[in-house]
């Protein structure tokens, strides 16, 4: 075998693209890539292409997208790449079969400190939780989701008022750097694997990152001021926390919450309760102090400070209560 080994990439979103871009820009032979097939969005439902395969298309690397990892077709034409190595992030589950078929062995970069936060939304979930550092891991894939044995991590500090959004891109690039430093262990032989089992404190229980929908977004007025805004920044820019409000008329609206700031008070308050002065704050009240909003976005319409949004839509806020 050549010691360039013959990579098969498989990703889909912007996270694994910095990966893929760091490879190829690292000299490695990226061969093929296998992403998301191409799906109808936006109004007018036109094919969207998933950020790997635009960044393959735009490098001359071949393309595979199959609607199923088990499609006789796609395992052919996989085969037929003859990988020596494999690389995944962010990619949906795949068998045995495919993450057998290379003989330096397939391995995914994960943005969490495994066996911390497994599963889909690890980044979210480290910040909601409050979790203070997180990091990234390469782990070789088995048969149970996020359970193979680890080859490298590397930690990182997670900011007070950092968002999941801002942490994303911080592990997106540190992630590139540690999927690099992992193939090139691996094509030199010099690797160790260590059990998660091994890393594992068993004082501490494993918390898991489950994919998050539009009903786990909702804000609970009625928790303390740290964790709601942990939740809201765990949640922004995507999938976004959200509370409902009523308008003059009595119809009622979605507002997103993309930016806020805590503040505690020893008062008495009842949670849920907006307080403005109409131009410059708007905040609300929780079980021990207030979050103040600082950027809010209105179902369809464009984000704003609250500076802002208080000049369209002071009319939502007819009481002004000092406090």
């Amino acid at each position: 075998m050549d010691s360039t080994p013959r990579i098969v990439f498989f990703g889909t979103p912007d996270f694994a693209v910095a990966s893929l871009a760091k490879l190829t820009g690292s000299g490695f032979a990226v061969v093929a890539v296998v992403t998301a097939p191409d799906k109808p969005a936006g109004r007018g439902l036109k094919e969207k292409i998933s950020p790997v395969k635009q960044f393959a298309l735009l490098n001359g690397i071949p393309v595979l997208q199959p609607p199923n990892m088990k499609d006789p077709v796609f395992l052919q034409q996989l085969s037929e790449y003859r990988p020596d190595l494999q690389v995944v992030i962010a990619f949906r589950m795949m068998p045995k079969q495919i993450w057998a078929l290379p003989p330096m062995g397939t391995f995914n970069l994960h943005a969490s400190l495994l066996p911390q936060y497994r599963g889909a939304a690890p980044i979210n979930w480290a910040i909601i939780n409050g979790e203070q550092e997180t990091g990234v891991t390469t782990f070789f894939l088995n048969e149970q989701i996020d359970c193979g044995k680890i080859l490298l991590t590397q930690k990182v500090i997670i900011h007070p008022d950092e968002t999941a959004g801002e942490l994303h891109d911080r592990l997106m690039t540190l992630g590139a750097g540690v999927v690099v430093q992992t193939v090139n262990l691996i094509v030199a032989g010099n690797f160790s694997e260590i059990s998660q089992d091994m890393v594992s404190d068993c004082d501490t229980p494993l918390k898991p990152a489950p994919k998050i929908f539009r009903d786990d977004c909702r804000l609970d007025w009625n928790r303390d001021v740290k964790s709601v805004h942990n939740f809201i920044r765990g949640l922004s820019p995507h999938p976004c926390a959200f509370t409902n409000i009523t308008f003059p008329d009595g119809s009622v609206q979605t507002l997103k919450i993309l930016r806020s700031s805590p503040g505690e008070t020893d008062q008495e308050i009842t949670p849920g309760q907006f307080y403005t002065d109409g131009k410059s704050y708007l905040k609300v009240s929780v079980r021990n102090g207030f979050i103040h909003l600082n950027e809010v976005q209105l179902s369809g319409r464009k984000a704003m400070n609250t500076v802002d949004f208080l000049r369209g839509y002071r009319s939502i806020f007819p009481e002004t209560r000092a406090i």
